[in-house]
């Protein structure tokens, strides 16, 4: 089973993915690496010299890999990769989705100091945010069969939420995964 993260950019994706992957004892992917790694430089610097579109081109070529490739994996996905409808399918069939859901003000919190992130190199960054989880929502609802609000809880928490809600709906044997080990 390939467990996939879907969220906001700054939604906890990485973080929470490595954490539960270790948990499970499963191998961990972040697709954003994976593309820095084909592209040979980052993701925001390929962003400003190529432009969104091509840079969706790869992602998709990328999650149509990772999506295929055998089982036992958490992959964090990159937080616009629902946007195209090949991705949400291919995470649909080929994936259990957790939704990891914040709000924008919950993200504006976590990344407003994170240079990193070509969406959010704007005057406002939070109604940049505000925006894009208006259309990326019902995107992510439409991609996942679970959803997890992040809210405050730790890293801890949330994986333990991800681990009961997999075992609740028959993913995960019962107790094979213990509750307190991060």
């Amino acid at each position: 089973m390939i467990i996939a993260l879907v969220g906001m950019p700054g939604s906890g994706k990485s973080t929470v993915g490595r954490h539960l992957a270790r948990r499970l004892r499963v191998g961990f992917v972040d697709s954003d690496h994976v593309i820095e790694e084909h592209l040979g430089c980052s993701i925001r610097e390929f962003f400003e010299r190529s432009g969104e579109e091509a840079f969706r081109d790869l992602e998709q070529s990328v999650l149509d890999e990772l999506t295929l490739q055998g089982t036992g994996t958490v992959l964090s996905t990159g937080g616009g990769s629902v946007l195209r409808a090949a991705n949400r399918q291919h995470l649909r069939q080929r994936c259990q989705v957790i939704y990891l859901r914040s709000s924008p003000e919950e993200i504006f919190r976590r990344v407003r100091h994170d240079k990193n992130r070509p969406l959010l190199q704007v005057d406002d960054p939070l109604q940049r945010l505000r925006d894009l989880y208006q259309v990326r929502d019902p995107l992510y609802r439409e991609t996942a069969h679970f959803v997890i609000d992040t809210g405050r809880p730790s890293v801890s928490t949330l994986v333990n939420m991800i681990c009961m809600q997999l075992e609740l709906a028959g993913h995960l044997p019962a107790g094979d995964w213990d509750r307190h080990s991060v």
